[in-house]
This record gives structure tokens, C-alpha cells and sequence, in this order.
């Protein structure tokens, strides 16, 4: 059986029954059936499953890749990794969609750019009986399947770390600005949403005070936190909700040498950002596990093609790594996981 090496607290043991239900051992039970002969990828062999994620600009999407074409090699699956170029893109994301339908896939497993501007293509999809899984970010037509992160839950965890942190720095009612990637994208509204809440459940009179939006420009990224930290001296924290905006706001804080004034939380993983975590620049990061989505999402398209019902909603859970976390070997395959371009 293939291993997870770590999950969040409180989810292995869904995992571990996900996975075996997804055919991670023999068995035509897995897919329907009664008896067992094959192995899983003798059972998958010719489905073909298409995944389409956010960008393959981005270290976090090129792992949820990686962990796509494990499961594919393993299921023995036909597999097409593609993405367009940014998460700004919808419209490319649209067109990928389409030829998936037009080459007869018979599932997609999607992250989606929009929460709702896919929603006509993967309409489409399902009555031409393609199986749609999306991960990361649900959308709000009908799936067989989502996996991700419960992201106003991930939010929260953020929120209480910069409480703590700020709080530690006798600065519990300081000033907090936002370095946002994308706006009116459901999963950075969900994090949002749960920093503030988690921020003020211990830091009531802690403010966010300024929302920027970096349109996953890691130049812009820095460019917009350089400026608040020149003009803005009552800032004592830097919320960055995913990669780039964290990756951004680490190198603004090392240009301007402002470790020691502001505290900085921020999403994801990518290589600069764990060595933030390393040096200072960023205060923690909240991890989430893209292998893990592209895995899983493989394993749940091949559930739904072979008549078994994925489970509706999964949520991997996060995890906050910090300074005294992060050269912790548990913690290794997480931080640096496999990646694949599309």
C-alpha cells in the first residue's frame, strides 16, 4: 500500500480508508465487483484521466502534478497533466476542459481558477459522461467528488499564530496588512475570512488595515509589501495567503531588513518560503499537501469510472511549521514533496 508520510491530526484514519477503497491494494471491490484477480492497475488499465490544475507556473500546482502521474504509474491510467500558464488564466482553463472532452477523457480531476466561471464546461463534461473530481478549490455545480483543505479552518490556524506572535512582541493591538494573490477567489476568501477570526479570538483589537492584491506577481508581490514597510512603521504583521504572496512578502522583509519589526504568516510551501521560515523572514507558513490532492484525485476519478462513489468532500487538513518545525525529518517529504510539470 502506498504511504502518506504525514497528514494533519485527525484525518489519517480517513485517509487510510480512501485509499484503500481507491484500489491501493488488489481487489475489484474497490471498483465494484465482488472478487479479486487483478491488481488495481490492471483494473484501471485504458481509463484515461485528465488533470487540469490552477498554473504550471507554480512549485504547489507542479507537485499536485507529481502526485497525479504517481497514481497514474500506479493505476496504470492513461494520464494527460495540464494547466495553463497562470491562475489569472479562467478562460485557458475553459479551453482545457474542452479538448479533455473533445479527446474522450473519462474522468478529469480539476483545481479550478473560479468558483463558479467553469461551471458551463464542467456541465458539459458530465453529460457527455466524463467523471469530474476537483480538489483545492470547489466550484458550485455538481462533482462526483472534492478534495481539500477546509481553508477558513486553515485561515483560523493562521489567525491564531499571528496573535500569538504579535502578542509575544507586547504588540497584540497592531496593525495587519493583507498581501493577497488573487481577489473574489473562494479559497483566498475562505482564508481570509478565518484569519480574521482567528486573529480576533485572541487579539480583539488586533486590525487588518489594508488588503493588496498581487495578482500572483511575485515582482508586484514585493514590490507591494517593500512599500508598506517604508510607509508604514504601526505595520506589525504581513498576512500572505499563498505562495507567491509569501514568497513576495519574505523577500521584501529581507530587502527592507525588517525581520525583527514585522511578523509575517503565510500559505504553502515553495522552496523561498521554507527558507524564510529558515531565516527569519517569514514567522510560519501554513502547509497544506498538493501531492496529496493530485494523488487522491486520481485514485477518486478512478473510483467514480468504475462505478464507486468517492467520497463527497476531503479535507487533508494543514499544518503550521515554524522555525523549531522546519528541518524536523518528519516534516521533510512534506516541505519538499516531487513536482512535475504539466
Amino acid at each position: 500500500m502506498a504511504r502518506i508520510r504525514y497528514v494533519s491530526p485527525g484525518v489519517a484514519a480517513v485517509i487510510a480508508v480512501v485509499a484503500v477503497a481507491a484500489g491501493l491494494t488488489t481487489g475489484k471491490a474497490a471498483f465494484g465487483g465482488d472478487s479479486d484477480s487483478g491488481s488495481g492497475a490492471t483494473r484501471s488499465a485504458g481509463v484515461k484521466v485528465d488533470v487540469i490544475t490552477k498554473a504550471t507556473d507554480s512549485e504547489f500546482w507542479q507537485s499536485m502534478l507529481a502526485g497525479s502521474k504517481k497514481a497514474g504509474g500506479d493505476f496504470g491510467v492513461q494520464l494527460g497533466l495540464f494547466g495553463p500558464t497562470s491562475e489569472t488564466d479562467i478562460d485557458g482553463q475553459v479551453k482545457l476542459v474542452e479538448n479533455s472532452i473533445s479527446r474522450g477523457a473519462d474522468a478529469i480531476v480539476l483545481a479550478a481558477n473560479s468558483s463558479s466561471a467553469l461551471n458551463g464546461v464542467v456541465q458539459r463534461a458530465r453529460t457527455a459522461g466524463i467523471k469530474v473530481v476537483t480538489v483545492d478549490n470547489a466550484i458550485t455545480t455538481q462533482t462526483e467528488g472534492f478534495i481539500g483543505t477546509d481553508n477558513i479552518k486553515a485561515g483560523q490556524q493562521a489567525g491564531e499564530r499571528m496573535c500569538k506572535l504579535i502578542k509575544d512582541k507586547d504588540q497584540g493591538d497592531g496593525k495587519i496588512v493583507h498581501e493577497s494573490s488573487v481577489s473574489g477567489q473562494q479559497v483566498l476568501v475562505d482564508r481570509f475570512t478565518g484569519f480574521k477570526e482567528g486573529l480576533a479570538k485572541d487579539c480583539p483589537d488586533a486590525e487588518v488595515v489594508q488588503t493588496l492584491v498581487n495578482d500572483n506577481d511575485l515582482n508586484k508581490a514585493v514590490g507591494q509589501v517593500g512599500d508598506v514597510l517604508s510607509s508604514r512603521p504601526d505595520v506589525v504583521g504581513i498576512f500572505a495567503d499563498n505562495n507567491t504572496s509569501g514568497t513576495g512578502a519574505a523577500r521584501a522583509i529581507q530587502e527592507k531588513n525588517a525581520a525583527s519589526r514585522v511578523v509575517a504568516v503565510a500559505f504553502d510551501s515553495d522552496p523561498a518560503e521554507v527558507e524564510g521560515v529558515r531565516t527569519g523572514t517569514l514567522s510560519a507558513i501554513i502547509v497544506q499537501n498538493p501531492f496529496f490532492f493530485g494523488y487522491q484525485g486520481v485514485a477518486e476519478a478512478v473510483m467514480a469510472v468504475r462505478g464507486s462513489a468517492p467520497p463527497v468532500n476531503l479535507d487533508p487538513g494543514a499544518v503550521v511549521i515554524d522555525k523549531s518545525m522546519v528541518d524536523r525529518p518528519e516534516f521533510a517529504q512534506l516541505l519538499d514533496p516531487p513536482k512535475t510539470k504539466g
